[in-house]
């Protein structure tokens, strides 16, 4: 390459000093934003939750499963909300990026994770072949499932909401819906014995982060499980750095 600094857009240049002198201010400002993310944590792991009375039902590759199945046993379960209309031949680009991005230690956390789209099972099965992955995916077309939770608008059953927003808020945030559409978005549920509750969901620009293990488990009650994080007494924690 022959570019030269008047031809690329590049950061201004400094002496060393000058460097480590804004990168320290800098660092103030990242130690700032990480308090900052585990302050917000600490109050996500005090929201109360609510139970979950309707019967969902889903369609998987071995059959039907209710909510509770999809727990696998676990405590906890992260539901990503994989854009997929029935309609589409393909799942949705950045759904299908974000998935790529994933880890897999959550069940060593009592956390089972699923991914759940409203296409027909056997379109889900035939993009997961094609994409290679492992991930449990589960249809829940012909259910209430992805209304209730925010991420199907559809109109034509009345009024909807994305990501807490209603009527002109939300219009002014992602345009009219005038048709049936999908939406990104993560919920989280949490069982005791057979009941099950609902306790946290994220959407829009709040899923962004949402790819590595640690981002994860930071949406769940337990959190990471880690005695560093402020949690209510009785929490399940081991040493941060056992």
């Amino acid at each position: 390459m022959n570019d030269t600094l008047n031809d690329v857009a590049h950061p201004p240049i400094a002496t060393k000093d000058e460097w480590l002198a804004q990168r320290l201010q800098l660092l103030d400002e990242e130690k700032a934003v990480t308090k900052a993310y585990d302050r917000v944590n600490a109050l996500r792991r005090r929201l109360p939750m609510v139970k979950v009375d309707k019967a969902y039902t889903f369609m998987g590759p071995d059959g039907e499963k209710s909510l509770l199945d999809l727990f696998d046993g676990r405590r906890q379960l992260i539901v990503h909300h994989f854009m997929f209309d029935p309609a589409w031949d393909k799942g949705c680009g950045s759904c299908t990026w974000h998935h790529n991005q994933f880890g897999g230690s959550l069940p060593k956390t009592d956390t089972s994770m699923v991914t759940v789209s409203r296409a027909p099972i056997e379109k889900l099965v035939a993009y997961q072949r094609q994409k290679g992955w492992s991930n449990l995916w589960y249809s829940s077309y012909g259910t209430d499932f992805n209304y209730d939770f925010m991420v199907t608008l559809d109109p034509s059953r009345g009024s909807v909401s994305y990501n807490y927003k209603t009527g002109e808020e939300l219009t002014k945030a992602i345009g009219p819906q005038e048709s049936s559409s999908e939406w990104p978005g993560f919920s989280v549920f949490f069982r005791v014995g057979d009941e099950v509750f609902h306790t946290y969901s994220a959407y829009a620009r709040g899923v962004e982060n949402l790819m590595d293990t640690f981002s994860l488990l930071d949406i769940t009650p337990y959190g990471r499980q880690e005695d560093f994080e402020d949690s209510p007494a009785g929490w399940p924690q081991s040493p941060t750095y056992g």
